[in-house]
This record gives structure tokens, C-alpha cells and sequence, in this order.
């Protein structure tokens, strides 16, 4: 029987504190999205009682609550999270795949770019990005997604370049003496075996596009279009008031099919981190 040390012992103690800091807001959003408005406010730490349950009214309430229907939000962030997803893993992968198999110059500095710019603040860039995706006409649900591509490239083509680095090349040197081409080549030799790394980028971009408040909020119109955590903040009733028990409902229809995707796919993340994190 295996034994644990002293050391593993009270590491594992400390993780598990430590996940139960993280899981309490969630915790702390389901119980309040079940309680009276009055209640969230004066015991926001109790559970539902008799006197404080309300069932789910709040989640109704949240769903027709405001002159701006959350069916529309929901549906302009699924399109723009889907939309950009693809365009990320689609471009990246075969921008990798062009970095890893072409040692020129030119390929070297835009790696380095790449790497670049995921240690740029989005804050320094944030007053710039607005006039420019105005004026480029990118400031709609439609076009946005161009912009999430360019936000999301660097680390998709790190972890990407990192796993391309590390395939044979003489799977594609057999695939272009059968007759295949480059695109040939890309979609149906190299792309198979990026599914570890796929799945991977897909799901961390998923989750960063589907959550994201600050860019959809500086590049789109919001009076006309509103994502779910833009929807979340205007959900004030008259002289500004704020109903919790509603808004706690809203964010917990908005963050649970996002914990439902990472717990289904945690283990591919993991897969595809370490395997584009050492190979090559």
C-alpha cells in the first residue's frame, strides 16, 4: 500500500483549501439566486430558508427583467464566441504549422510577435482599439470575432507551434510524394494529429471570449448589442436600482455552461498544455 509523506499530506490539505476559496463565489451565486432581493442584501452568507427561498422566480425574473431580452444577448454571445473560436484555431493552427516547417527570417519575427504580444496589457492598447475597429468597421457581433483573432493568436500559435515542432516530418514529406499539396497536406495529415492541442486552445479561448466584458463593451454599440456580462450590468430598474436576486440568477445561467464544458474537458487541457509545452 502506497504511503504518503508528511510533505504530501499537508500540500494536499493546502490544495484543497485552496480550491474551496475558488469554488466559494459560485457557491455564494447559487445560494443568493435562490433567495428574496432583501435577503441577498442584509444575509448574503445564509442559506434559503422558508422565509427566503423564492425557488426559481429569480431566474425568471432575470430572463424577462429590462427592455432588452437576455435570449438576445445569449444568442450574440454564442455567435461571437463560436465565430471566434474557429477563426483562432482555424488561422493559428495553419500560421504554426508555416512557423515550424519554414526557418526564414520573416517566419522567426512574427513568432517572436506573436509571443509579444501576450505580455501586452490590454489597457495599453484598449483607447486605440476602439477608434481603430470604428474605423475599419469591425465594431459589430459580425466583424468583432477579427478582432478577438488578433487578441487570441499568441498563445494559440505558441501551444500550437510547440506541438507542430514536435511531428515527424516524414509523415509530410510521405503525404506530398502521394500528391498531396500544402492545403491537402495541412487538412488532412496535419490537422488530425493537432487534436490534442485543438481541443486544448479551444476550450481556454472559449472560455476567455464567452466571459469577456471589457472589449465587446469598448468596440460594440451596446444599445444595440450586448453580450451576456454587458447584459449583467444594465440590469437596474428604476433610479438605478439593482435587483441581486435576478442578477445572481443571470450570472449563474451565463457561467454555468462555461463549468460544464471546462469539467467535461479539463483532462484534454491538461493533455494538450503539456504536449505543446514540450515537444519541440
Amino acid at each position: 500500500m502506497k504511503k504518503y509523506s508528511l510533505s504530501s499530506k499537508i500540500l494536499s490539505c493546502f490544495f484543497v483549501l485552496l480550491s474551496l476559496v475558488w469554488v466559494f463565489p459560485i457557491w455564494e451565486v447559487i445560494i443568493n439566486s435562490l433567495k428574496s432581493n432583501d435577503y441577498v442584501k442584509l444575509e448574503p452568507f445564509a442559506l434559503p430558508n422558508s422565509e427566503t427561498f423564492v425557488g426559481f422566480a429569480n431566474y425568471v425574473k432575470g430572463l424577462t427583467f429590462g427592455n432588452y431580452p437576455f435570449l438576445k444577448s445569449v444568442g450574440y454571445s454564442l455567435f461571437i464566441t463560436v465565430v471566434s473560436v474557429v477563426l483562432i484555431l482555424l488561422c493559428c493552427s495553419m500560421a504554426a504549422w508555416y512557423i515550424a516547417r519554414v526557418q526564414s527570417t520573416a517566419s522567426k519575427v512574427f513568432y517572436y510577435l506573436c509571443l509579444f504580444s501576450m505580455i501586452v496589457p490590454f489597457q495599453m492598447v484598449m483607447f486605440t482599439l476602439t477608434s481603430t475597429a470604428k474605423d475599419l468597421s469591425l465594431n459589430t457581433p459580425w466583424t468583432i470575432p477579427i478582432v478577438y483573432l488578433g487578441f487570441g493568436a499568441g498563445l494559440a500559435i505558441f501551444m500550437f507551434v510547440g506541438f507542430v515542432k514536435g511531428l515527424p516530418l516524414e509523415i509530410e514529406e510521405a503525404a506530398v510524394i502521394d500528391g498531396c499539396g500544402p492545403i491537402q497536406t495541412f487538412f488532412q495529415v496535419i490537422l488530425p494529429m493537432l487534436k490534442p492541442t485543438m481541443i486544448s486552445v479551444g476550450i481556454l479561448e472559449l472560455m476567455w471570449v464567452w466571459n469577456d466584458y471589457l472589449l465587446p463593451y469598448l468596440v460594440l454599440d451596446i444599445t444595440e448589442y450586448r453580450t451576456i456580462p454587458i447584459h449583467v450590468q444594465y440590469l437596474k430598474g428604476s433610479y438605478g436600482t439593482v435587483d441581486l436576486g435576478a442578477t445572481m440568477a443571470i450570472i449563474m445561467m451565463a457561467i454555468l455552461p462555461i463549468i460544464i464544458v471546462y469539467l467535461f474537458c479539463q483532462k484534454h487541457i491538461i493533455k494538450g498544455v503539456a504536449a505543446g509545452a514540450v515537444k519541440g
